[in-house]
């Protein structure tokens, strides 16, 4: 495969899928981004200047221009993550979830679809379309167990529905059309370039400024972290190797809970940058939890490592030093953001 557009490649899974096809890989790429408050054309920085890099400011939701695109482009694979993602902005504004997670997918499948009909046998049966999702799509875990492919499905936020909503779709697109589909379900992302209302670049961001560390609740909700270079890598994985009409589940085996997170950013950042006196332990503060906050998420990769060959390189010790340095060294991206599109309030109280 070496022509693949890739949806949302301006937000920050997307930007480094872009980046490690490029650099990597050397594919050519469309990258495909409406540019919301999350997309960050400066994620591309790398690879903007490359013969092998195009951007086009476009919607999902926009049937002309995407098929236009298509036609145009001429792909061998599409990465469709353009999503939105928070499920904090989800909980206070749903209706742009459902409009970009659901019918901006519908509106892709069916523009591929109508490309992909149109190609000669041995394109034909190359074509990929790789849909994104999440592991939210699983609802909440218990104190044991982890999610797998063959988990039920079970969303609890509206943004978590939406996702399920749209793999819903891309499954139905492969049964009913014999579509060329395949799935991933990844667990939480970290890592470089990563929209600062997150918790690792809020709390690493809200600490470099001597601002409050707010955690949900009590901290005690654990998710499994996934260090977003190694996502990028399976993903590519999974499109070039994955099996037509399966779903593969992406995680890093690095359960925390979101106290044991935060805190092991303190520790991190009073060795690399320490305050005047005190501390980043000293501002950390608790605030009311979510609605409807999910108790535990962790992800059963065995099929991806098994089948595919794919294994993460980061642990979160690692992983997490790394992006805190990147922050460190690297507020030309991230003091705009702050200053001018995020500041760090509250989402998703209601």
């Amino acid at each position: 495969m070496k022509k693949i557009i890739v949806t949302g490649g301006a937000g920050f899974i997307g930007s480094a899928v872009c980046r490690y096809l490029v650099k990597e890989k050397e594919c050519e790429v469309l990258n495909l981004d409406k540019l919301t408050y999350a997309g960050v054309p400066e994620s591309l920085k790398e690879i903007e200047d490359s013969p092998l890099y195009r951007f086009e400011k476009a919607d999902v939701c926009d049937k002309e221009t995407v098929s236009a695109l298509f036609v145009d482009f001429q792909p061998d694979a599409v990465m469709h993550l353009a999503a939105e993602s928070h499920v904090d902005r989800s909980i206070d504004g749903p209706v742009a979830f459902i409009e970009t997670n659901i019918v901006g997918t519908y509106t892709m499948l069916e523009a591929a679809r109508e490309y992909w009909n149109e190609l000669s046998a041995d394109r034909k049966e190359g074509f990929r379309f790789h849909h994104i999702s999440t592991d939210e799509v699983y609802g909440s875990l218990g104190a044991e167990g982890l999610f797998e492919e063959t988990t039920s499905y079970d969303p609890r936020s509206p943004y978590s529905a939406s996702k399920a909503s749209s793999d819903h779709l891309v499954m139905a697109w492969f049964h009913t059309y014999d579509f060329p589909v395949v799935i991933t379900n990844c667990s939480n992302n970290y890592g470089p370039y990563h929209f600062p209302e997150k918790l690792i670049p809020l709390v690493t961001l809200n600490a470099l400024d001597e601002l409050p560390l707010p955690i949900y609740g009590k901290g005690d909700n654990i998710r499994d972290w996934l260090y977003v270079e190694d996502h990028a890598r399976a993903l590519v994985t999974v499109v070039e190797k994955g099996k037509l009409g399966e779903t593969y589940n992406v995680g890093g085996r690095n359960e925390r809970t979101n106290l044991e997170v935060v805190e092991t950013i303190c520790t991190i950042l009073d060795e690399l940058k320490p305050r005047e006196s005190g501390s980043y332990k000293d501002l950390i503060t608790f605030v009311t939890d979510r609605p409807g906050h999910d108790a535990r998420y962790a992800i059963d990769a065995t099929k991806l490592e098994t089948e595919l060959g794919w294994k993460a390189l980061e642990n979160f010790d690692t992983g997490i030093r790394r992006t805190i340095q990147w922050y460190i060294d690297n507020d030309w991206w991230w003091r705009p953001i702050r200053e001018g599109r995020y500041s760090g309030e509250r989402l998703g109280k209601a």
